[in-house]
């Protein structure tokens, strides 16, 4: 059965269930609420960590070192449970390590690790994946929060994205949930992307690279929140048109494409760790005053 840990300091509070070592809130010390709450009439998720693929393998199938196995969109370790590594007032650490049943469908022998801290006015979410095993190991990492939209307090105010970088990186789509090799215009202006839920018809807005390490999710002359990316080359964002949040995915890794190599280690940034070799990758999230 699931269980909850809550962190807190003086400005943030933040529960982190042991499924899928999913956060479920997290509020601020004025009682503001900023991560979307799993309404199941938009969607249950709240803030999933994506294991050991990002997006969707052709056919549901997961080609990996010589193996195939059916295996859902993400993969599986937002459905897994995790047990509780260690925890503090400010920090929580949950694991999920390989069993009989992962190597099923992932025939690698791994430790996953998912830590929330916070720090001040931030929140920082890490994830370390080592190889326990005698081969290489190649993987997708992927963090898929919703944020709310529009943020607390900003009511009908015009919500924007920035990229910390001022880029324009080029846009990709999904084909039946794979990458379009085609790259679109950008959205972005300068490192600006007013937000408008028309964005969202065709499904997540993805740019696989040059969105740089950080962006600010913000109201206009409203509420606002900087990320930075630690190792996540990739960017999604992704909301179901007319939901009330908007979900900002830094990625290592992305849905194979769509007439491209069905095997994961084919797929554009996917990650391969050596034996014992341990990788981190984070976002941190700060509530701007």
């Amino acid at each position: 059965m699931s269980s909850t840990v809550r962190i807190a300091n003086q400005f943030l509070t933040v529960d982190v269930s042991s499924l899928g070592a999913e956060m479920q809130a997290l509020t601020s010390s004025d009682g503001r609420s900023w991560v979307w709450n799993g309404d199941a009439a938009f969607w249950t998720g709240r803030s999933p960590i994506l294991f050991p693929m990002v997006g969707k393998a052709p056919n549901d199938i997961l080609k990996v070192g010589g193996h195939r196995a059916p295996m859902a969109q993400h993969g599986f370790a937002r459905r897994s449970e995790f047990a509780l590594a260690s925890s503090s007032e400010v920090s929580c650490r949950y694991e999920l390590a390989a069993s009989e049943a992962t190597k099923v469908v992932y025939p690698f022998d791994f430790l996953l690790a998912v830590i929330h801290s916070v720090e001040g006015r931030a929140l920082t979410v890490a994830a370390e994946v080592t190889n326990r095993g005698i081969r290489p190991m190649p993987f997708g990492l992927g963090f898929h929060t919703a944020f709310r939209w529009p943020l607390p307090g900003a009511g009908s105010k015009p919500h924007m994205v920035t990229l910390d970088n001022g880029a324009e990186p080029a846009l990709v789509r999904l084909e039946g949930g794979l990458i379009s090799p085609k790259k679109l215009a950008s959205p972005f202006k300068s490192g600006s992307l007013v937000l408008d839920h028309s964005m969202f018809e065709q499904d997540a807005m993805i740019f696989p690279e040059g969105a740089g390490p950080g962006l600010r999710y913000e109201a206009q002359g409203g509420p606002a929140m900087h990320f930075s990316f630690e190792n996540l080359p990739n960017l999604a964002l992704w909301t179901k048109p007319g939901a009330p949040f908007l979900c900002v995915e830094p990625w290592h890794g992305t849905a194979a494409e769509n007439g491209g190599s069905d095997d994961l280690e084919g797929r554009p940034y996917t990650k391969v760790l050596a034996p014992s070799e341990t990788a981190r990758f984070s976002f941190t999230a700060e509530i701007l005053e």
